[in-house]
Parts: C-alpha cells; structure tokens; sequence
C-alpha cells in the first residue's frame, strides 16, 4: 500500500474557491436578514419547501437586478449613482438599495360609484429614472395602468 500525498490546493483554484463561497455566505445573509426567510410556523414539509422556493426566486430576482445594473453602469461608464442617504455615492449597488428608492412610488385611482374618474400616475424623481434606465425598464412601463 503506498501512500501518496495529495497536492496542495493551487493559489487560483483557493482563490476561486474563496470567492464562490463568500458570495454564498452574502446570500445566506440576505435570505436570513433581508427576506427574513424563517419557516418554522409552517408544519407541512410542501410548505415549508413552497416559501424556502419562492424565497430563492426572490433571491434569484435580486441578484439578476443587482447583476444587470452593475453591467449597465459599466456600460454606460458610470462609477456611481447616488442611492445612499444625502444622495451620496454607490459604486455598487445592492437590490435592497434599489428596491428602496421606489419603495414611496404609488398609483392611485379615483373612483365614483365603482366607475374611474381619474388617475393618478406616480412623479418619478430624476434618480428613480437614471435606476429605471440602467435596468432597462422604460419609465412609461414602470407608470402606465397594467
């Protein structure tokens, strides 16, 4: 029986390896903070397997959100937008972030008798439209009567 040693890790592969689990870790955080994701009232396994898979679209939705403004600013060669209080600067920004600055964005309808008279679209602030237009989402989408 001989007895052979394993290699160490190479630095790139450890390296790699470190990465894809801090990115892990930071969406274990999200999950367990952000989205508060705690199944524990739930008795039934479907349910508790139901709210944990729509807890990872929600984590998978973000990511997407995050991922294609970060690609975008890049694109448009802008190192930062202001999101964090007293508009000061974010050279990358987080999905809770961006979710946040419309989180005062509402739509109303005036109705009479069940009949609408009137609505009354949503003013959307110059950095709301800058988010809207690095996601690629156009303003009068995010506005218009679905």
């Amino acid at each position: 029986m001989s007895s052979t040693s394993a290699e160490p890790p190479q630095p790139a592969h450890s390296l790699r390896a470190t990465s894809c689990r801090n990115n892990l870790e930071r969406r274990h955080h999200l999950l367990k903070s952000v989205q508060d994701a705690d199944p524990l009232w739930l008795r039934d396994p479907a349910r508790i397997e139901a709210i944990f898979c729509c807890q990872f679209l929600a984590l998978l939705l973000g990511a997407l959100i995050e991922r294609q403004i970060r690609t975008a600013m890049r694109e448009a060669n802008t190192a930062h937008i202001p999101l964090y209080p007293e508009l000061r600067a974010c050279p990358a920004p987080s999905a809770d972030r961006i979710l946040e600055i419309f989180a005062d964005v509402t739509r109303h309808e005036l109705r009479h008798h069940g009949k609408l008279v009137q609505t009354f679209e949503p003013n959307l602030n110059p950095l709301q439209q800058q988010v809207l237009e690095l996601l690629g989402v156009p303003a009068s989408h995010y506005t218009a009567a679905g």
